[in-house]
């Protein structure tokens, strides 16, 4: 076993210059490259050793998780060195489906399961990640409590800045005018729609089905006496209701489920009046392809990064038209790495508040989803992206023919 699971590392993490050691139960190593190690990978069962001799990468991390494998080290410097040994970007962007039979058979078991093709799975998936109790979400987020991608303009200096920047990038492309009525679908901890009433004087609707952000949002507008301009649908995205001068959606789209993304541009358009404007912020692949396994199971069941051309071509049948696509995929990079930076930092709180649902698995799950995800969203050859497209239903008549109104004080 060990013979073969040394000859895989080779294959697998051979080509890289990233020094790295592999321990294996019965006392022997594999050591690559020269210099201290950047990463330790020590397997303490032979179950451990099995799972990635049978999963490969994927059986890898699932036995860090479970504790069968202790990964010392930068977790980080280990995806960058697994990108070293992949295809190009070209090759990688043309492997539509997971290249392994067995995850690619377990992929498809969870979809079976957890798949969001009735509105009630939607929403035990979404409060599955997010209906934990603000309080762990406070401990690495900033202050704003906005969960996900940050805007990295020239001379940002922090996390909270990052995120003040996005949410007025958006609200810039979005052209708020006071007394608009804004719909945010999945707008988490109410950041933008705080944004917007403070700064730009609209009126919010927030639709999610996560009571607990909800009523923290519910809650923090009455705090800040602007509990009239804020409205909560606890609803699944396909539930929406009432028509708006503007729509938002940011980092939720992805849980729309493979099959359902036709009903979340088909609601996006219902919802929206003529002539009103939207942007939808998500993670995406260029084109179609399956989902990594591991995000899926462990972090966003039922989940699915949609590819930006069948993205394009649902909102064409639906009658938006496309202003503005922008990638922030290296912006999405720098949000993570200063996420991971703050679990790990702040880890012993987060156990506090629940020590047996905040346990070591958890902590190696949520270590393995922050650090590595912001490697892979910059190694070279990733298929990952961040798009933010902004659209008009119907053709517009007034939206700016240039960019200069978004970056202008």
């Amino acid at each position: 076993m060990v013979d073969f699971l040394k000859a895989m590392y080779v294959r697998f993490l051979g080509k890289t210059p990233i020094a790295f050691k592999i321990v294996f139960t019965d006392g022997t190593c594999y050591a690559h490259g020269t210099g201290p190690p950047a990463f330790v990978i020590r397997y303490k069962t032979k179950t451990a050793q099995f799972n990635s001799m049978l999963f490969f990468g994927w059986g890898l991390i699932e036995s860090y998780i479970n504790g069968g494998v202790d990964i010392e080290g930068d977790l980080k410097a280990l995806i960058r060195a697994t990108a070293d040994n992949e295809p190009s970007l070209a090759q990688t962007a043309r492997q539509t489906r997971i290249f392994h039979p067995l995850i690619r058979m377990r992929n498809l078991w969870h979809e079976m399961l957890f798949g969001n093709r009735k509105s009630s799975q939607g929403v035990k998936n979404a409060l599955a990640h997010y209906n934990r109790g603000s309080d762990i979400f406070w401990q690495y987020l900033d202050p704003t409590m906005t969960y996900t991608c940050a805007y990295w303009k020239e001379g940002t200096r922090s996390l909270r800045q990052a995120q003040e920047n996005k949410l007025d990038h958006v609200c810039r492309k979005l052209r708020l005018k006071k007394g608009e009525h804004l719909i945010d679908v999945g707008g988490g901890w109410g950041s933008l729609l705080f944004h917007a009433v403070k700064n730009y004087g609209v009126i919010g609707t927030n639709l999610s089905p996560t009571t607990d952000q909800n009523r923290w949002l519910v809650d923090k507008a009455r705090q800040e006496g602007i509990a009239d301009k804020i409205r909560v649908q606890e609803s699944d995205f396909r539930q929406v209701s009432g028509t708006y001068d503007k729509y938002a959606s940011l980092g939720v789209y992805e849980h729309a489920g493979k099959g359902q993304l036709k009903d979340w541009i088909r609601s996006m358009a219902q919802c929206l009046k003529p002539g009103g404007i939207g942007l939808l912020h998500f993670i995406a692949h260029d084109r179609p392809m399956d989902t990594d396994f591991f995000i899926r199971k462990h972090i966003f069941p039922g989940g699915y990064l949609p590819g930006l051309t069948e993205t394009i071509d649902l909102m064409a049948v639906h009658g938006l038209e496309i202003l503005d696509i922008e990638n922030l995929r290296r912006h999405y990079a720098l949000t993570l790495d200063q996420w991971a930076a703050r679990f790990d930092e702040n880890w012993a709180m987060i156990n506090s508040y629940n020590p047996k649902l905040f346990d070591e698995r958890f902590r190696r799950t949520w270590r393995a989803y922050l650090h590595s995800c912001a490697a892979f969203f910059r190694t070279p050859n990733s298929v990952l992206r961040l798009y933010q497209i902004t659209f008009c239903k119907g053709n517009t008549t007034d939206y700016p023919m240039d960019r200069g109104f978004i970056y202008n004080s």
